[in-house]
C-alpha cells in the first residue's frame, strides 16, 4: 500500500510518499510545494496542481493530511484553511480516500509524546524510515502523517482482531490467530505505541486461556529501542 501525507501551508506544503508493506514501511520520496508570493488565487492554484502532480506521479491508495491548528492570528487560521482545502480537493479529485490527523495525534504516532518538537519528529522519521539524513521541517511532517496513518490501519486491524474473537467466544481457531498476531507484533520494531492501547482496552471473551495470550500480546508490542526519555532520544 502506497501512502500519500500532507503537510498543508500557504507558503509551503510538504509531502511525503511512503509504501506499507504488513508492518514494515519504506520510504519512496518527499518534497515541498512553494506557492511563492502574489494573489490568493493564484496560490491556491499552485497548491491544487501541485499535490494534484504528486498523486498523479505517485499513485498512492490513500493519503492523509494535517488538520488547522488555531493560530493566535484568525487571519492565518483562515488562510491556512484554504490552503488545506485545496491540497484535499486535489486528492479527492484522483479519487483517493483521506484521512485527517491532528498535529498531536502526529507527533504521538512518530514519537511517542504529543508535545514533541519539530526536531524531534524529524529525528524519528529519519530513524523509523532509515534515511540517510535529516528531512526538511515540512517533508518531514508530511512523512510524519503518512506513518501515523500507517500506525493507524494496524490498530483498526488489530481492533478487527479483538471484535473476532468476541464472536468466537475463545475458540482454537482465536486463540490461534491472536498467537499468530502476537508474534508478529513482537517481531516488528515499528509498531505503534497506541497499538498497546487499543490491544488493552479491547473487550475479550472472558476465558482464563485467551486472557493470557491478549496480555502476552500486549506486552509484545512496543517501539523496540526507539524510546523518549524526559525528552530526549536514546536507542
Amino acid at each position: 500500500m502506497i501512502i500519500l501525507g500532507i503537510d498543508p501551508g500557504l507558503r509551503t506544503t510538504g509531502f511525503g510518499v511512503i509504501h506499507k508493506h504488513g508492518h514494515q514501511l519504506r520510504y519512496i520520496a518527499s518534497g515541498t510545494i512553494k506557492s511563492g508570493e502574489g494573489e490568493l488565487p493564484a496560490r491556491l492554484k499552485i497548491i491544487l496542481d501541485g499535490v494534484a502532480e504528486v498523486a498523479a506521479t505517485y499513485k498512492p491508495d490513500c493519503a492523509a493530511i494535517e488538520k488547522v491548528f488555531v493560530n493566535v492570528n484568525p487571519q492565518s487560521t483562515l488562510l491556512l484553511g484554504q490552503a488545506r482545502g485545496a491540497a484535499i480537493c486535489a486528492l479527492v479529485s484522483h479519487d483517493l480516500p483521506v484521512a485527517e490527523y491532528s498535529p498531536t495525534q502526529l507527533k504521538q504516532a512518530v514519537v511517542g509524546t504529543g508535545r514533541a518538537a519539530k526536531e524531534q519528529v524529524q529525528d524519528m522519521v529519519s530513524r523509523l524510515l532509515a534515511l540517510p539524513g535529516l528531512p526538511g521541517s515540512d517533508a518531514a511532517d508530511a512523512l510524519g502523517v503518512a506513518i501515523c496513518h500507517a500506525h493507524s490501519l494496524d490498530m483498526v486491524a488489530i481492533a478487527g482482531a479483538a471484535q473476532a474473537l468476541q464472536i468466537l467466544q475463545g475458540s482454537k481457531p482465536a486463540r490461534r490467530s491472536l498467537r499468530a498476531l502476537a508474534a508478529g507484533l513482537a517481531n516488528d520494531p515499528l509498531a505503534p505505541v497506541a497499538a498497546k492501547r487499543t490491544a488493552r482496552g479491547a473487550t475479550l471473551p472472558p476465558s482464563s486461556a485467551t486472557t493470557a495470550i491478549a496480555t502476552k500480546a500486549t506486552t509484545a508490542i512496543d517501539l523496540g529501542a526507539l524510546r523518549m526519555r524526559r525528552g530526549r532520544l536514546v536507542g
